[in-house]
């Protein structure tokens, strides 16, 4: 199932810029899932504008950079149409390139938003997360300098990722915060138990990341190790190898059985179940499905024009209780992990 018409639009939180109701997450585009085609890439982004996508996501930790190196041309050339989102805090020990650690005191902030500036070759961002909280900085400290990024024009909207509900109370007090980042999937539902509620009561909307389970929920790959390359970032995640793998793919039955009632794949239902977590929820809920692809694109922006019946939903709603492992073999980088 494969439209050409645009996505609807929705705005991020009380705050925030207006964006299609899907964004594009670029990361894979030079980083963490294997080989890429720089070309192919290129063009999934030009498609991804036509059809209405308009909220770009990136990191600095990215490839270290490159990916937001990588979009510069494309961001330049469309920049009144694009809302550009990246994110600080995942730093690169000097002794140790291959390590992140965790970063968010002020300094490190500061030189983190001018590097993004200079790779970006913008003069704002327009949506900047913290991407992982250090719990040894109070919040209000690291949010106190994001906003001051506000006042200086570099930054015009604050994001947090991975955030638990008392920290985005916090956060929020010290400048409104336009979005939360976390993943959120038929997979992965532990934000629903906090988070969410805190969001919805604070206007803030919700960037689901890995909305498909990094391709999983679409059948991509049925096991890391089996399936993809050495290089691949997901033969680290619990869930995706050995016999998690084995269990899990068998939790996929009831999605592959609503994609044939839709005439669908199995990607544009587990889209579709995010996406309707809107009306759920009652908040805005924006997520942002990765791919390298202008095909997938397509294939994604039309999951939000399909709609999942109150018994779809309720065959959908028991496997997130079932999924063996965790989504990271550290979970105390989450918000679950802190909750």
């Amino acid at each position: 199932m494969t439209e050409n018409s645009t996505i609807a639009t929705a705005r991020l939180g009380e705050t925030g810029p207006e964006t299609g109701v899907q964004g594009l997450g670029c990361m894979g585009m030079s980083f963490a899932y294997g080989p890429s085609d720089a070309k192919e890439s290129r063009a999934t982004l030009e498609r991804a504008l036509e059809l209405g996508v308009t909220l770009y996501d990136t990191a600095d930790a990215y490839g270290a950079g490159e990916n937001e190196r990588f979009l510069s041309p494309f961001f330049k050339a469309h920049r009144d149409e694009v809302v550009i989102a990246t994110k600080f805090a995942l730093a690169i020990p000097p002794d140790d390139p291959a390590r992140r650690i965790i970063r968010n005191d002020a300094p490190y902030v500061r030189q983190a938003v001018e590097a993004s500036l200079k790779r970006l070759d913008v003069e704002a961002i327009d949506l900047y997360y913290m991407h992982r909280r250090d719990v040894n900085v109070p919040i209000e400290e690291t949010v106190g300098v994001m906003a001051e990024l506000v006042r200086e024009g570099k930054a015009r909207h604050l994001g947090l990722s991975e955030v638990t509900a008392a920290e985005l109370r916090a956060a929020h007090a010290v400048h409104p915060i336009a979005a939360v980042q976390s993943e959120w999937s038929l997979f992965s539902r532990d934000i629903e138990a906090q988070v969410v509620p805190a969001a919805r009561d604070l206007g803030v909307a919700l960037v689901p990341y890995s909305p498909l389970g990094r391709g999983f929920l679409a059948g991509s790959f049925g096991s890391a190790d089996k399936d993809l390359t050495a290089d691949d970032f997901r033969r680290q995640q619990p869930r995706f190898t050995g016999e998690n793998a084995t269990a899990n793919a068998a939790l996929l039955a009831p999605i592959h059985q609503i994609a044939e009632s839709h005439g669908a794949s199995l990607a544009q239902i587990a889209l579709a179940w995010v996406q309707q977590q809107a009306q759920v929820h009652t908040l805005p809920v924006i997520p942002i499905p990765g791919t390298r692809k202008p095909t997938r694109v397509e294939e994604n922006t039309a999951a939000t024009r399909i709609k999942l019946t109150d018994e779809q939903l309720a065959l959908l709603e028991p496997i997130a209780g079932q999924v063996a492992g965790d989504r990271y073999a550290d979970m105390t980088f989450t918000s679950a992990g802190r909750e």
